[in-house]
This record gives C-alpha cells, sequence and structure tokens, in this order.
C-alpha cells in the first residue's frame, strides 16, 4: 500500500516547487522508469507549461477530473495546486457542491474530507469560503425557456421528478449560484462528463460553455490535458463532439453574428512562476478560431514583475494601457514604454517587457499562433539584466 500511495502521488505534485523540480518518486524510478520519465518530461515538463490553459484552468480541470472519477489519494496534491494556481478555497468547495449533480453524492462527499484537511493546514478557516453576494444570477429566459421545455419533453413523461429536478433545481438553482462563475462551472461540467465517460452529454455543455465564454482553444486544450487524467480513449472519444459543435457554431458565426467578450466574465488569473518573475496578473484572454490565429489578453505587472525571456512566430504587438514599463529585444537596449505607446515585437526575436522597477504597467498583448503555438518561454530575466541605465 505504501508504494500503491506514493506512486499515486507522484502526479498530483503537490507544490509549484516540486513542479518545477519535475522529479518522479524513488518507487516510480525503480518500478516503471519510464512512466517516471514521461512523468517528469512530458506531464508537468510539458502539459502542465502550455499556455493554452492557463494554470488556474488546468488545476480547475484536474480538481474537476479527480472528483470526478473519486481519486480521492491525489486530491489533497492538486488541491493545494490549485490553491497556488489562483483558485479560491470557495471556488473548491463550489466545484465540490457542483460534480455532487455531475459525478453522484458519494464521489462529491468523499473530497470533502481532503478539502478539510488541505483548508486545516493551510490556516483556511471556514468564513473564507465565502464568494461575495448570495444572489441567486439572473437567467437568461430567450435561452432557458427552449432549454427547459426540451427537458420536459426529453423525460417528463417518463420521469417527471427528474425532469422538475433538472429544470428546479439543476438549472433553476445550481448553475445560478454565484459562487462559481457561469464559465468555470461549464469548464468542470465539461471535464467531469469526459472524466466518466458521458459523451452523449457533451454537446450541449460544449456549447453552452462556449456561450459562457470558454474559447474554442480553450476547450480542446482542456480534452488534451484529460488525455492524461482520464485516459486516451475517453479524451479521444470526446473529439468528434468537440469537432461538430465547432463546425455548428462555425456556421452560426458565418452568418455575421456579433460576438461581445464581457468585461469581468473570465476569472483572473496568475502569471505562472515558470513565465514570469514578480506579481502579474492576466484578465480577459481571448484565442479566435479557425481561420482567424490571434489570440491576446490585458496583462498587468506590479513593480519590479517581468516576464522570462520569449519569441512569437509571428510577432507581437503591445499596447501599453497604464502605468510605464521596460522592454528589451535581445542584443538592444532596455526601452522605457507608457500609457498609449505601441509596441511591435518582430518575429522569433528574443525579448523580454514588463513594469519598471517601481511602477506597474498594463498592456494589451496580441499574438498570432503559427501552426497552433504563438510563444516559446525560455529562461528568466535576471537581476543584472532587468534594469534600465540613466539617460
Amino acid at each position: 500500500m505504501k508504494l500503491l500511495a506514493t506512486t499515486l502521488a507522484v502526479c498530483s505534485l503537490a507544490s509549484g516547487v516540486e513542479a518545477q523540480q519535475r522529479v518522479a518518486p524513488p518507487d516510480m524510478q525503480a518500478i516503471t522508469p519510464p512512466l517516471a520519465t514521461y512523468t517528469d518530461d512530458v506531464l508537468f515538463g510539458d502539459v502542465w507549461k502550455r499556455t493554452e490553459l492557463g494554470p488556474r484552468d488546468r488545476s480547475l480541470v484536474t480538481v474537476a477530473a479527480l472528483i470526478a472519477g473519486g481519486y480521492t489519494q491525489q486530491m489533497t496534491g492538486h488541491f493545494n495546486r490549485a490553491l497556488e494556481n489562483g483558485v479560491k478555497p470557495g471556488e473548491i468547495a463550489a466545484v465540490i457542491t457542483h460534480l455532487a449533480f455531475y459525478a453522484g453524492w458519494p464521489r462529491a462527499v468523499s473530497a470533502i474530507g481532503v478539502a478539510k484537511e488541505v483548508f486545516e493546514k493551510r490556516g483556511i478557516t471556514t468564513d473564507k469560503l465565502a464568494l461575495g453576494p448570495s444572489e441567486l444570477l439572473a437567467v437568461d429566459q430567450a435561452s432557458d425557456a427552449p432549454r427547459a421545455a426540451a427537458v420536459e419533453a426529453q423525460m417528463g413523461s417518463t420521469a417527471p421528478a427528474l425532469a422538475r429536478y433538472t429544470n428546479d433545481v439543476l438549472f433553476g438553482d445550481l448553475w445560478r449560484r454565484p459562487d462559481l462563475a457561469p464559465r468555470d462551472r461549464s469548464l468542470v461540467t465539461i471535464t467531469a462528463l469526459i472524466a466518466v465517460g458521458q459523451v452523449d452529454q457533451l454537446p450541449f455543455h460544449l456549447d453552452k460553455g462556449m456561450t459562457n465564454s470558454l474559447t474554442r482553444t480553450e476547450v480542446s486544450e482542456t480534452i488534451t490535458h484529460l488525455a492524461f487524467y482520464a485516459g486516451w480513449p475517453r479524451a479521444v472519444s470526446a473529439v468528434p463532439v468537440a469537432k461538430k459543435v465547432f463546425e455548428a457554431r462555425s456556421t452560426i458565426k458565418g452568418s455575421m453574428i456579433l460576438e461581445i467578450l464581457r468585461q469581468g466574465s473570465q476569472p483572473t488569473i496568475k502569471g505562472s512562476p515558470d513565465n514570469f518573475i514578480g506579481s502579474v496578473s492576466v484578465d480577459q484572454r481571448f484565442q479566435r478560431s479557425d481561420p482567424a490565429r490571434v489570440g491576446g489578453g490585458i496583462v498587468t505587472f506590479q513593480p519590479g514583475a517581468r516576464t522570462a525571456w520569449h519569441t512569437h512566430p509571428l510577432g507581437q504587438t503591445l499596447i501599453v494601457t497604464s502605468g510605464t514599463g521596460w522592454v528589451q529585444l535581445e542584443g538592444g537596449p532596455v526601452e522605457e514604454i507608457r500609457t498609449g505607446d505601441v509596441i511591435f515585437i518582430p518575429p522569433r526575436t528574443r525579448h523580454w517587457h514588463g513594469a519598471t522597477a517601481i511602477t506597474p504597467m498594463s498592456h494589451v498583448a496580441i499574438a498570432e499562433a503559427l501552426d497552433g503555438k504563438s510563444v516559446d518561454w525560455m529562461e528568466q530575466v535576471q537581476g543584472e539584466q532587468y534594469r534600465r541605465p540613466p539617460n
């Protein structure tokens, strides 16, 4: 049992330090050396570092997959990792509650004990689980009325009580609770359905998720991530379902329907310590679907914060929206950038950018993807590099 517990625990890699070291435990190295290599080099050395899905979202997906599958031995590590990646304690509690409906009460209740231990060890008290107002979110009657009618038509005559609970409790109450953003509810629901192999329910929830601001890239990356946590067969089974939803939505988009990504519709995520130094937050991330290939977001750097060295295959455009920052192309001077400045980074050119040492800075970052990839991250910008000589 000790060997089994140790081996299972590796995929948790409970802290950011462990994740950066990417060291499989001795038992795994001794018994299954190839698995140790895949764990170090592929799962935590590559998958978790892919930028198509932020660290916070990867933690939400992983936590949801573990709860849906009932894998309590790995929850401790990933609950801790989720908290470090910006998931709030109340959001973890909300995910558990939400998945009681999609994975069953027993698996949700099993997760409560693990969360309780994690919270207690981190000094998180129950008063920190509250997430703002308790009023239920408003209902969009234009979209909800057809859904409710479809539920009634599908099961009303056969299982009338189930139809009532579905409309009144599941969608009438749970989905309207403000302790988890609609986008995040869609993300963990899609995850749970894939993790337990319930692809019949996927079309509705994939479409709902994209309506709730999940992008095509984020959905695709969620499926890819779940290949490692739910298995290749379940991930592969979700691909043709997602393909049909993407095609159907592209057809609708072809009729010139306006899309608006509302302020606050996406959660703020922390910049990964692998790619940034200091306090960095990312808001309003976006990624356009094929044939477009542009993506970006609003990035805010606190004083002293900056990116690591990196390149973009097709270059990058920065638009400073507030504050003062620095930017440098390798071999060139450190240039000051201010509110209103527009900066063009050449393709395949090593560079970094961030706030000055004493002032914060926010900018819109826009880059195009080439063959599905828009950035290559490299080493951190060290102290002696991060400075601007006086004029």
